[in-house]
């Protein structure tokens, strides 16, 4: 791959992951469809580094656009923190324990099939909070009760498909409590994830296996990879935006009619075995 190539392809990744990592249709599943419509070897282990780095892009969006939330976590009591804590501890344990076998399962040959479930369950879900939320007469402030639940579909969300925002939002929509509180403490919860998976894939560069990642990303691999980062920062910053207006207007139907789409395309594309 060409410096040209490399960079193109990039801008193109980076700016869906900006995109849609904040918005409800899984920016992990527009990822895996893009990298094979680009042409890019889905098993390889600098894609998974490449794709890290993307999401460090919209880590860097989260934080600026949250700064004063962050920083308040860690004044008395702490409420928030700890909850913060214990919605990651699901993801962790499945991502340490299944995280590579789940990358495999969506690299290979019924990959799309995959996809297109994943869409299609993400959009059940949208269509299911929306009814709900604006039915919700009395919604109360995150709790416990909230946190937990949107933790456990945090671990659901790493397969790709399934939307990180989307599923947070609906969990802790559905159990009742205000969709701004629940909107904050979705995107922050993608901190931890995220600073944990580049944690991990940076260790594997560093000290690379037989076929490790220094092996395989060269010079262009690596300038393209910088150019997605940045673009992924810049979009991060309007979808997380956008993002903040769908969820106080409860207004998710186009999101689950534009995942419907996506997982009838996937299904026909894996189908007519054109990817």
């Amino acid at each position: 791959m060409d410096y040209f190539e490399a960079i193109w392809k990039s801008i193109v990744l980076g700016t869906a992951q900006g995109l849609t990592e904040f918005l409800p249709v899984s920016s992990s599943g527009h990822l895996s469809l893009l990298q094979r419509v680009l042409g890019y070897e889905m098993a390889g282990g600098s894609m998974m580094f490449v794709n890290v780095m993307l999401h460090l892009g919209t880590l860097a969006a989260v934080i600026f656009v949250f700064w004063r939330d962050i920083v308040g976590l860690f004044k008395k009591p702490f409420k928030t923190l700890l909850m913060l804590v214990v919605a990651t501890i699901p993801a962790a344990i499945v991502g340490v324990l299944a995280g590579d076998k789940i990358d495999e399962i969506f690299a290979g040959a019924q990959g799309l099939l995959y996809l297109a479930i994943c869409f299609a369950c993400t959009a059940v879900m949208l269509l299911t909070c929306e009814l709900v939320a604006k039915r919700w007469k009395a919604p109360k402030p995150l709790n416990w009760q909230n946190a937990v639940p949107m933790g456990l579909m945090q671990a659901v969300a790493l397969f790709p498909g399934i939307s990180r925002s989307g599923s947070t939002i609906v969990a802790g929509t559905l159990t009742g409590a205000k969709r701004e509180d629940v909107a904050k403490f979705s995107f922050m919860m993608s901190i931890p994830i995220i600073l944990g998976s580049v944690v991990m894939e940076v260790k594997d560069l560093i000290f690379p296996g037989e076929e490790g990642l220094a092996l395989t990303m060269g010079g262009p691999e690596i300038v393209g990879m910088v150019v997605g980062v940045l673009c992924a920062a810049a979009f991060g910053l309007f979808s997380v935006k956008v993002m903040l207006k769908v969820i106080g207007k409860a207004n998710y139907k186009w999101f689950a009619f534009y995942l419907v789409l996506l997982s009838m395309t996937c299904f026909w594309l894996d189908a007519l075995a054109i990817l």
